[in-house]
């Protein structure tokens, strides 16, 4: 609808009436925008801990780490926008800069949606853990001596703090069945104490693939 009307002022441009109520309007607009961001701004910067903005926001898993800071800044953005276009439109008295704003905003708004649907896409379909996750709880299953070859990490996040693993395994020929259940057990609690995110632990024992071996 911005962009529709944008373009309609743009095509015919009319006079705005009484800017003063525009400008009121937004003024109000910016100050409870401005304070929402900031809490927003404030609550993310919390969250991210040690990684950086950019880096949150790609490796985050809680999408409402950061989707409540877009929505305000693409607010904050829109607002100035439509200020510059009122402004322009009254200082030069050509309104096509009020269509130009509207515009403006609905470009504001439809990049915003399509950002935050490229960043949470994977975990609306499933998204596995981050790579030096699935790197240590490799090293963790390897360091049991019963344990010949680990075959596959599997991983998936069912939620920002669940995530659910799957090992496929050799175990060596001469272990036998109470082995292979008391090395899971401590393979099971060794790997949620050090992940508390990892919730569950599926391990599948199998023989070494001949793929995998090769390489």
């Amino acid at each position: 609808m911005s962009l529709y009307k944008g373009v309609h002022h743009i095509l015919h441009p009319v006079p705005i009436e009484n800017p003063s109520i525009n400008y009121i309007v937004l003024a109000c607009a910016m100050v409870f925008e401005g304070a929402a961001w900031y809490f927003a701004f404030t609550e993310f910067t919390k969250a991210k801990g040690k990684w950086g903005y950019f880096e949150a926001v790609q490796r985050g898993k809680d999408p409402s780490m950061f989707v409540v800071l877009f929505e305000d800044s693409a607010a904050m953005l829109g607002i100035i926008a439509a200020f510059i276009g009122i402004l322009l439109s009254q200082v030069t008295k050509n309104y096509v800069y009020d269509g130009i704003a509207s515009v403006v905003i609905g470009l504001i708004l439809a990049g915003t949606a399509v950002w935050l649907a490229y960043e949470i896409k994977g975990l609306l379909i499933g998204e596995s853990a981050r790579p030096e996750v699935v790197k240590n709880v490799r090293e963790i299953a390897k360091s049991y001596p019963k344990i010949k070859h680990v075959n596959e990490v599997l991983t998936l996040h069912m939620g920002p703090e669940f995530i659910l693993l799957n090992l496929s395994v050799d175990f060596a020929d001469t272990v036998s069945v109470g082995d292979i259940e008391e090395t899971i057990a401590r393979m099971d609690r060794h790997i949620k104490q050090t992940y508390s995110k990892i919730k569950r632990v599926f391990v599948e024992a199998e023989a070494r693939h001949p793929a995998i071996a090769a390489t």
